[in-house]
């Protein structure tokens, strides 16, 4: 048995006391990496104009994605309300100079605002919801939103006495056009001979918050001999929803579940999950698993649906439930086919 020298003890303790430093300073590394990626999220949301009590797009972001992250995470999302379209990007900038990130954008209007102040921080991570920003700190989530419009084109067509239904659109634009094409498809495909009537609210921005004009609206359509109108008007829809109930007619909401607000005339909603869109994004970027692009989700990622509750049980039965059922899985298997207004800004039916 050979017997060591003192000196080559001492090396060798030496180099063992070495060795396990190294390990401990990377251990350490690691934990700090890890915990880098768990707390370095400060999530924050910048809603549109029209504030988070909408009763709609911007609530549902509220409802279903801050309050809920909030309550999950045991974390304050920041909140930012616009007051006017120049806020937007002020609110934007305020968050990320703070160092906020992700930031959820709310709408296709926050867009320009996005574009402009992701450039500025290409740090932060920036999230919109409704449109595409092509920056690479900016994730862009836009849904399909004809697809569940055709699911409640054919439940109005198959809920219509008099063989006409109606759609009113907030905004004349492209992703609204998406919507009424999608819904009249819908409508077509359950019924040839329905007739289908449908008005935009006008040109600015304005036009997802006037009531009295998607009232007024409403009633002319009505007088048409139209028994159902599918709104998606943000606030605007609200007077479509009340008009619906003063004439006996039906209505269908938009974005979140809107069926509570005029029991009985709600026939449904279309419910866009952009709330739980917000929560993802914040989420992944918690996991440290966010990443930039383009997300693209229908009826397949279970992120746009029909509504059915307490509110308008009544009104539907077995047999239209699964009708609906039929049609969401030969969408989603490719045996119905929905057109996309934005792919050729036409409805081709």
């Amino acid at each position: 048995m050979k017997t060591q020298t003192a000196s080559a003890l001492v090396f060798s303790t030496t180099k063992e006391l070495i060795v396990k430093k190294q390990i401990l300073q990377l251990s350490t590394l690691a934990i700090a990496i890890a915990s880098f990626n768990v707390i370095a999220a400060k999530p924050a949301v910048v809603y549109d104009t029209a504030g988070k009590f909408d009763k709609s797009f911007n609530e549902a972001v509220y409802q279903n994605g801050v309050k809920v992250y909030n309550a999950d995470k045991g974390i304050t999302v920041r909140e930012f309300e616009p007051q006017n379209e120049a806020q937007r990007e002020q609110g934007l900038r305020r968050l990320a100079n703070r160092g906020f990130t992700p930031i959820v954008a709310v709408g296709f209007n926050m867009a320009s605002a996005v574009e402009k102040v992701a450039t500025e921080f290409p740090d932060i991570q920036f999230t919109i919801i409704d449109m595409v920003v092509d920056k690479p700190n900016v994730q862009s989530i836009v849904f399909k939103e004809h697809e569940g419009s055709f699911l409640v084109g054919a439940l109005a067509a198959k809920a219509s006495a008099n063989g006409k239904v109606g759609f009113i659109g907030g905004m004349d634009i492209p992703l609204i056009r998406k919507f009424e094409c999608g819904y009249r498809q819908g409508a077509k495909y359950a019924n040839p001979q329905i007739e289908t009537f449908q008005n935009m609210t006008g040109s600015t921005p304005a036009a997802f918050a006037d009531p009295a004009k998607g009232s007024e609206l409403a009633k002319s359509q009505f007088s048409k001999g139209v028994d159902v109108i599918y709104a998606a008007a943000g606030g605007t829809g609200m007077g479509v929803y009340q008009a619906a109930k003063d004439a006996n007619k039906f209505a269908i909401g938009v974005d979140s579940n809107q069926n509570h607000l005029q029991p009985g005339t709600m026939l449904t909603s279309m419910v866009k999950k952009v709330g739980v869109a917000a929560y993802n994004s914040w989420e992944e970027a918690e996991k440290g698993t966010w990443q930039a692009g383009i997300k693209v989700l229908g009826l397949k990622e279970g992120a746009v649906e029909w509504s059915y509750d307490e509110f308008n049980q009544d009104l539907i039965n077995e047999e239209a439930k699964a009708y609906l059922d039929s049609i969401q899985s030969d969408i989603i298997n490719g045996k119905i086919a929905v057109h996309d207004y934005m792919s050729n800004n036409s409805c081709d039916i």
